[in-house]
């Protein structure tokens, strides 16, 4: 194998593990607890207590699994992988607010840093790399 196709692999076993964590995750919070209660349970009731706004609270709480189900699923198939991929970090900042406003000693080691460390990766390989994703063959195709 050369350089380039080994980086190629490693894009997408990356692409694919990032992906299915934030989509499965997407999938679960929209389909079997839905929006409204994943707003209720992880926004509203837990950050009442806080000087966040009740509307932006219910708000967050709502578009965060969509984010992570449509981003997710996109970062899976390498398409608009760059724009999901800075929705999921976003996402990440937006966990990491949360979480230190509640616990200013969170431990991020089983959660966040994982996902952020796969993200920076794949955000910080050149996508002329991706040649297993819808984006790299879709470029292609354009060229023709």
């Amino acid at each position: 194998m050369t350089r380039q196709t080994n980086r190629a692999w490693a894009l997408l076993i990356a692409r694919a593990i990032l992906g299915l964590i934030f989509f499965m995750a997407g999938f679960w919070k929209v389909f079997t607890l839905g929006p409204i209660e994943h707003a209720r349970r992880l926004f509203v009731e837990p950050y009442s207590v806080t000087f966040l706004p009740a509307w932006s609270l219910w708000a967050t709480g709502t578009v965060v699994p969509c984010v992570e189900l449509v981003a997710g699923a996109l970062v899976f198939l390498g398409l608009r992988t760059r724009p999901a991929l800075l929705a999921l970090g976003s996402v990440l900042v937006l966990v990491t607010f949360g979480h230190l406003l509640l616990e200013p000693l969170y431990q991020f080691h089983t959660h966040v840093i994982p996902r952020t460390a796969l993200l920076l990766f794949l955000l910080t390989m050149p996508a002329s790399d991706d040649r297993l994703s819808l984006d790299y063959w879709l470029a292609r195709r354009r060229l023709r």
